[in-house]
């Protein structure tokens, strides 16, 4: 009788040491990066309530970006990817999204790191081919409103938006007194990154499930240039928002819905 209850104690034990590991390996994490002339404060409508469906959030705020201060001249599109690296650590079964110039990083990351990416979701992103970057993609883009509103100090190293075309390259669907911060708040962009083109292989970011989310009333990356990336890429799944360029501010519930929707 004691060895048969030993034996099942074993049993129980090894059950319950196989679920956790099996728990353990479908968990997933999803990891936030912001695109350019934004931060990681971007997020701050959708993590709650990607937390709140038990999901571990990370949000990266990218050098020179927010409060960061680091100097521009120290700041390479590597500075960028080795930051998402890090905040991902030892993780595996990783959800990347990333938001439009961030397409490019986190492609790059899983490039780099594919044993620990599941899937790649591309918010009003760039969705590039090897060779591509972000200044390269844009010049294929001329719907975006960006380009009358755009000035490249080169002395300085860096992208300059003009305030007043701010809110509606990027939040044309916010209230006006988001506008009116954004307008008021918006900071140049290290210009070194955006003209840094990716290295991509079919073996490791081709073997990645991709998914995008179209933002349909975008001023920014237009909503044609992102169906043109989309067509000529290998994209899983398709979602469509009715959105401008930040849907995390003017929908964060209808964004987090897809996002939980594609962790689990």
């Amino acid at each position: 009788m004691k060895t048969a209850i030993i034996m099942m104690a074993m049993s129980v034990l090894g059950f319950t040491a196989q679920a956790q590991k099996t728990t353990n390996k479908n968990s997933k994490t999803i990891v936030l990066v912001h695109g350019a002339w934004s931060d990681a404060s971007a997020w701050d409508a959708v993590t709650p309530l990607l937390k709140a469906e038990g999901e571990e959030v990370i949000t990266v705020n990218l050098a020179g970006h927010g409060k960061d201060t680091t100097s521009f001249a120290g700041i390479t599109f590597q500075t960028y990817v080795d930051q998402v690296k890090a905040a991902i650590g030892t993780r595996t079964n990783v959800v990347l999204v990333g938001h439009s110039f961030a397409g490019l990083v986190i492609s790059q990351v899983a490039e780099e790191e594919p044993a620990q990416v599941k899937e790649l979701i591309f918010l009003a992103a760039a969705l590039p081919h090897d060779g591509d970057s972000l200044l390269g993609l844009a010049k294929g883009d001329p719907a975006s409103h960006i380009g009358k509103y755009l000035t490249i100090d080169k002395e300085h190293g860096a992208a300059i938006i003009a305030k007043e075309g701010a809110a509606d390259i990027f939040a044309a669907d916010a209230p006006q007194q988001v506008q009116d911060y954004i307008a008021a708040n918006i900071k140049p962009e290290p210009l070194a990154p955006l003209a840094t083109p990716v290295h991509l292989t079919d073996k490791n970011f081709g073997s990645i499930r991709k998914v995008y989310i179209h933002t349909v009333n975008d001023h920014a990356i237009s909503y044609p240039a992102q169906q043109y990336m989309v067509k000529n890429s290998k994209v899983a799944k398709v979602y469509n928002l009715q959105s401008s360029h930040t849907p995390f501010i003017s929908m964060p519930d209808k964004l987090a819905a897809i996002l939980i929707t594609e962790s689990k």
